[in-house]
């Protein structure tokens, strides 16, 4: 007796997907979804070349994207109601959001058949808000995470979709931290993009009494208060360092960058703080509170990062030459725990 073979399932059409993206995160999501088979990238979104350039970490999407033959848009404002147009006519059952500062505005988000998914560099709710990563490594914390979520009008307080928690070692930087925040993300949108593209993707509501928002950093919040201990001076230094604008000290009123410095150890030398101690073959030893840090990398403001003892030599900076202290009021500022003082750096 003979049966009926079975029929072969239609295979399901490739989800179409906008991708809004600026700065280096954006580009472990263009990578993942350029070759995943579920999707069809309708285009991608990124800030004109002389916007991009001005961004820390800014990365290039055009390049990557119009490789593959993707639209690119290269808009500023994606609330605007030209480019609200152009994305309704692109029909897209998704929009991934990632590294873009601008809040998404209600018809945006309302556009896309199955919403935007988003992400941010923390384990929400704790952390919303700008620079989480540089946030949670000058605050010597040693735990961060990368949260998908779909996107609401709030600031990182759509429900979860998932998590990953991500550690800190002693020797990490703002950079390294963020390379595998962006591999996290990547990671999680490949996990979830089946679901995502049918809306049946997993989602818990945060609480939006919990947690805290993290304020906005500025490139004069670099200031180092050599008046803290020497783990507190590495930790601003390593969460401020390239491709960020870096941690800086104030020589005979100029800003001196400070782009690298070793891990402290125990029974380090002391001395008043801010004051050079030693310019050593390794680097620069400065005294901190309680001890000193050894710089290894340092330079002129419009300089690029150099050995520091070869950058002090040029320079005269010797044993005894002592950076400016930070007033108290702007001490506390620059670590989020006050107002701008008036006459703050800038």
């Amino acid at each position: 007796m003979r049966t009926a073979s079975a029929r072969p399932t239609p295979a399901r059409p490739p989800g179409r997907v906008v991708l809004v993206g600026a700065v280096h995160e954006a580009q472990a999501a263009l990578t993942a979804l350029l070759h995943s088979p579920l999707v069809r990238l309708a285009a991608v979104i990124t800030p004109p070349d002389e916007e991009r350039r001005r961004l820390c970490g800014a990365a290039d999407l055009a390049g990557a994207a119009g490789a593959a033959g993707v639209p690119v848009l290269r808009e500023s404002d994606v609330n605007a109601p030209a480019v609200l147009a152009r994305v309704r006519a692109l029909e897209p059952d998704l929009v991934v959001v990632v590294g873009w500062t601008r809040l998404l505005g209600p018809e945006l988000l309302s556009v896309p058949r199955h919403g935007c998914v988003g992400f941010h560099a923390s384990l929400l709710p704790r952390h919303r808000g700008r620079a989480p990563v540089n946030w949670t490594i000058l605050r010597g914390e040693s735990v961060t995470g990368n949260t998908m979520m779909l996107l609401d009008p709030g600031t990182d307080t759509g429900d979860i979709v998932d998590q990953r928690r991500l550690y800190i070692g002693p020797e990490d930087t703002c950079a390294t931290v963020y390379d595998r925040v962006a591999q996290a993300g990547a990671d999680m949108l490949l996990t979830h993009l089946p679901a995502l593209l049918t809306g049946t993707a997993p989602r818990k509501p945060q609480n939006p009494a919990a947690g805290d928002v993290l304020p906005r950093r500025t490139h004069a919040m670099g200031v180092i208060d050599w008046d803290r201990r020497p783990r507190a001076v590495h930790d601003w230094v390593r969460a401020l360092t390239t491709p960020y604008p870096g941690a800086f000290g104030m020589l005979d009123g100029e800003r001196v960058m400070v782009w690298r410095t070793r891990p402290p150890r125990r029974d380090e030398p002391a001395g008043p703080p801010g004051m050079v101690l030693a310019v050593e073959p390794d680097g620069v030893r400065i005294a901190a509170r309680g001890g000193s840090v050894l710089v290894t990398e340092m330079g002129g403001r419009a300089e690029p990062p150099q050995p520091a003892a070869r950058w002090c030599r040029r320079f005269g900076v010797l044993p005894g030459t002592r950076f400016a202290p930070v007033p108290p009021d702007v001490a506390r500022w620059v670590r989020g725990e006050g107002p701008r003082p008036e006459g703050a750096l800038r």
